[in-house]
């Protein structure tokens, strides 16, 4: 079984900056990649970033495009998301993700491409 747990989540005020984490346990992890989704209240899961495994080619949502940046140490199985510039539009529960292996990367959007998730970890941004 793989476990992916989230933190470093938070309450920032707008413009700050924060830094999550995610961690994957597991004897027989195995992934082409890793994401981040955010979910806020009232509204669907959301595409953040994608990183794919071992070849660190990363990929964003327009919406946190120059603000985010999504990294990985693969010898840890831990993937990062460093938040910069922070808005209240920000706000969400953050989850990460750990693409199924028989699946193609490209298909990086979609949350059923996954088959482990985290727990979650709050990000609130105040204005």
């Amino acid at each position: 079984q793989v476990q992916l747990v989230e933190s470093g989540g938070g309450l920032v005020q707008a413009g700050g900056s924060l830094r999550l984490s995610c961690v994957a346990s597991g004897r027989t992890f195995s992934t082409t990649g890793m994401a981040w989704f955010r979910r806020a209240p009232g509204k669907d899961r959301e595409f953040v970033a994608f990183i794919r495994w071992n070849v660190l080619s990363t990929y964003y949502a327009d919406s946190v495009k120059g603000r985010f940046t999504i990294s990985s140490d693969n010898a840890k199985n831990t993937v990062y998301l460093q938040m910069n510039s922070l808005e209240p539009e920000d706000t969400a529960v953050y989850y990460c993700a750990a693409k199924d292996p028989r699946r193609h990367w490209s298909t990086y959007v979609f949350p059923h491409e996954y088959n482990y998730w985290g727990q979650g970890t709050q990000v609130t941004v105040s204005s």
